[in-house]
């Protein structure tokens, strides 16, 4: 897989009552994740919202394997999974501080213009992202292990 690794520290007021990280804060470590993930690739959400067009998440899927605890710092592995002209498939795997996988999910997001909420072909409105994709998404099938840190 093509992938990229990011490095998460944190924070006590992400824990709840016990000291654990509270489930809630998952998406948001998957966000900063794939927006790191999608900077490696040589993109930018910030470019793409500039033109007008933002990428929700449609949906969230978070599997919680064990705990992990304030001061860790853990590791999230992202990549695509699954890629269409209108929405793509990112997976997750968090490692905690001793390497041990701690959480997997996934999230679907889909390009839509900002103005109406109409989805947009990515191959239109961004064929550079586009063929990275399609590459991301062939080199994956063909079991290519890769981790992404400046570019393709």
């Amino acid at each position: 897989m093509i992938y990229s690794m990011t490095e998460i520290e944190s924070r006590y007021q992400e824990t709840d009552q016990m000291g654990v990280i509270y489930h809630g804060n998952y998406p948001t470590w998957f966000e900063v994740a794939r927006t790191d993930y999608i900077s490696k690739l040589g993109f930018s959400y910030k470019e793409m919202e500039d033109s007008g067009v933002i990428s929700p998440v449609t949906d969230l899927d978070i599997k919680y394997i064990q705990s992990i605890t304030y001061p860790e710092k853990v590791k999230v592995k992202t990549w695509v999974e699954k890629y269409s002209r209108l929405r793509s498939l990112y997976r997750y795997e968090i490692y905690n501080e001793v390497g041990e996988l701690a959480t997997t999910g996934s999230t679907v997001l889909t390009c839509i213009r900002k103005d109406n909420f109409k989805p947009i072909r990515l191959d239109k409105y961004f064929p550079e992202w586009h063929e990275v994709y399609q590459s991301v998404e062939r080199r994956n099938k063909a079991g290519e292990t890769l981790e992404v840190t400046n570019g393709l």
